[in-house]
């Protein structure tokens, strides 16, 4: 069953689900408690999924999965804390959650700031969270996930992940010295595509699908936060772009959609398969990269 070609840049995360019914699957969604990760969680629990709302502040995540509540009568959500710049607090939120079997996992938080940061464990901050943190709470829930059959994990990337065109292993993560925002960012999304590929060769056969996803073009969020200049220049640009249910779309659908062949180990935009850089398909990269991660997180698995 191919991908309907009546979804398109302009198609919202509902209208992907429509008639689509998500009773019985238990879905986490990272940095759910706004921009495209609330919609990706929103939409998903009104077509019956329960949804965990994974964010670093659980005041707003209290709030969202409220919103959702409000609006879809009877929608299942709560939020859980998790904080991808500690790995202690990603391993504290798999150890909070119940042995109930995890049928997908959206990592869709992200960070990108104008200067030169580090996470708990003093890594730049942008892999730290984009890659790092996603990859150690993954690596935790893989028995939760592989208990519930057929599950999927969908890695929000971006067309960023262009440049740099490779992985330099031996500035990764940058240092303070030679710190780049865009170099840093395109780092941290080329790893989300790269760990989708190697999670498809480790487990597919066990049942798991991975993919990654580009969500659009400067989508309307709050992924900016962290800079005033990045949220001015979000807001100018914002009449340009994606609403936050359109740019949660292709994520959604790489979550539900029925055919695991079509997704698997694949890269999605605007809602379809798409092309990613060769180095963002490269095997022998990807399994360098997990080979690495291993190293980084092992303390914590």
């Amino acid at each position: 069953m191919a991908i309907p070609k009546k979804f398109n840049r302009s198609t919202t995360a509902d209208e992907v689900l429509t008639g689509v019914d998500l009773s019985g699957k238990r879905i986490i969604v990272t940095g759910a408690n706004t921009g495209i990760g609330y919609e990706t969680a929103r939409a998903l629990a009104s077509a019956g999924a329960t949804v965990v709302l994974a964010c670093r502040n659980i005041t707003a995540g209290n709030a969202a999965s409220q919103r959702i509540r409000d609006r879809h009568a009877g929608a299942d959500v709560h939020c859980q804390q998790l904080d991808l710049a500690s790995l202690p607090a990603v391993a504290a939120f798999v150890k909070a959650l119940d042995d109930t079997p995890i049928d997908c996992l959206v990592c869709n938080a992200g960070s990108m700031s104008l200067a030169y940061a580090e996470t708990e464990q003093g890594f730049e901050r942008t892999l730290g969270v984009c890659h790092i943190g996603h990859f150690l709470l993954v690596k935790l829930l893989i028995p939760k996930l592989l208990a519930s059959g057929t599950p999927r994990v969908v890695m929000v990337s971006s067309i960023a992940h262009q440049s740099p065109k490779t992985l330099d292993f031996d500035n990764l993560p940058y240092k303070e010295a030679g710190y780049s925002v865009m170099g840093a960012y395109g780092q941290a999304k080329l790893c989300n595509i790269l760990m989708a590929l190697q999670l498809q060769t480790r487990y597919g056969e066990q049942g798991l699908t991975a993919c990654s996803v580009h969500p659009g073009n400067m989508v309307t969020s709050d992924f900016g936060r962290e800079s005033a200049f990045m949220r001015f220049a979000f807001k100018l640009m914002s009449p340009l772009t994606k609403s936050a249910n359109q740019g949660a779309a292709t994520s959604v659908l790489c979550a539900v959609h029925d055919s695991a062949e079509d997704v698997a180990a694949g890269y999605f935009s605007h809602c379809q398969p798409a092309k990613c850089t060769l180095e963002a398909r490269n095997a022998a990269v990807a399994k360098t990269l997990w080979d690495r991660s291993e190293e980084w997180v092992k303390q914590y698995v």
